[in-house]
């Protein structure tokens, strides 16, 4: 199998390069950069998962939908983390839906061959075990936050998250997709969106939004998006792989 080195080295998802180089080499020959486009569907409900990503610069929403057509955000992925996580814990199918919301490119590697590494013990168990805790933990505060917290407390948040995550402070989001991801109406993520646009903390035009004003943001976040953005740096950010190479 070719590898493309340029685009595989250095390792811009987070959790591979988390790994120590010996680990990560090991996995090289199995790697392969993909695109990801703007609403490719990854897997859906009872499709078994043949492939792992883990994304770059990509966002991937992992979605729960209702019989009626109704959808809500169970979590979001980007180069945190990877799609594809109950192949490690002894599934090859879910219950959701894993699509595209920011366009880019990320790593794909075959199911079996990561659950062989995984089960190989070491630091790619462990740090996959972590991040799995981490998920749990926005899973949890997620639930929490949409039966107790506003609109706007839980879009701000939203946008934080995804800031952080793609490490960027504009991108492309339209209201139809927040609110679908939100599970809320698109007329209340439009009047929120319209309040913080009047508060001069974001900018919002043609589905481009731009984060004007970060602090004011947090403020306005509910306490949700720090307890996520905590635990996900206690489990994740103290990993002892180089990304120098």
């Amino acid at each position: 199998m070719s590898v493309d080195y340029n685009t595989l080295k250095p390792r811009t998802n987070k959790l591979l390069a988390a790994l120590p180089a010996s680990d990560y080499e090991r996995l090289l020959p199995h790697l392969k950069y993909v695109p990801l486009p703007f609403n490719q569907i990854i897997y859906q409900p009872g499709e078994r998962i043949t492939d792992v990503y883990f994304p770059h610069h990509s966002a991937i929403s992992i979605v729960t939908t209702m019989e009626d057509g109704s959808t809500v955000e169970a979590g979001l992925v980007s180069s945190e983390g990877m799609v594809g996580i109950t192949v490690i814990l002894g599934g090859d199918t879910t219950t959701t839906r894993a699509m595209v919301q920011v366009a880019d490119g990320g790593t794909q590697i075959n199911a079996d061959v990561l659950k062989t590494e995984f089960n190989r013990g070491g630091a790619l168990q462990s740090l996959l075990l972590r991040y799995v805790q981490a998920q749990y933990t926005e899973l949890g505060q997620g639930l929490a936050c949409n039966r107790l917290h506003t609109i706007e407390e839980r879009l701000a948040k939203w946008l934080l998250t995804v800031t952080d995550r793609l490490q960027s402070e504009d991108f492309l989001l339209t209201q139809e997709f927040i609110a679908q991801m939100l599970g809320v109406r698109r007329s209340g993520v439009t009047l929120a969106a319209s309040t913080l646009s009047r508060a001069g903390i974001i900018s919002y035009n043609r589905g481009r939004i731009n984060i004007l004003n970060r602090g004011i943001l947090e403020d306005t976040s509910c306490e949700c998006y720090q307890v996520i953005k905590n635990e996900f740096a206690r489990l994740l950010d103290n990993s002892p792989g180089d990304n120098s190479e």
